[in-house]
């Protein structure tokens, strides 16, 4: 150990899902849950690169398009256990608090020092890493801390 301590070592992340599949509800109600079902490359090496602490948005997608909560990694990448085929993983996470505003995407879209954020260039991209400036900024745009 260098004396970083664990929060200085902490990354920080964007995972996306369609509320109508498992909303921000739905995951405060169970609690955490593991996160299931990636089946992008990138998408992978991200959640291989989560580790126990970090920090993470999440982001509904579809209609809805904002980010609407914190959470947080619990337990850092292990096979996913819905993968049929392949060295796919998943992670599990839990809820830390909700953002009291919703971060529309267009939200995102409209501040100057979120441009290079992973949301606006990698559109498509369903976990993402965030440099802890743009995830400070996105929770500060949803009224946290």
């Amino acid at each position: 150990m260098t004396g970083m301590s664990k929060t200085a070592q902490a990354r920080t992340w964007l995972v996306k899902q369609e509320p109508e599949d498992y909303s921000w509800e739905d995951f405060t109600r169970d609690g955490g849950t593991a996160w299931t079902g990636v089946r992008n490359f990138q998408a992978r090496i991200n959640l291989r690169a989560m580790a126990v602490g970090d920090r993470v948005l999440f982001y509904h997608s579809g209609g809805h398009k904002a980010v609407v909560g914190i959470a947080e990694v619990r337990r850092a990448a292990y096979p996913d256990p819905t993968a049929e085929e392949g060295e796919w993983v998943c992670v599990y996470l839990v809820p830390v608090k909700p953002l009291p505003q919703a971060v529309t995407l267009a939200t995102v879209k409209a501040q100057p020092g979120l441009q290079e954020v992973a949301l606006v260039r990698q559109s498509r991209l369903s976990v993402m890493p965030l440099k802890p400036e743009e995830f400070a900024a996105l929770v500060k745009l949803g009224g946290g801390r």
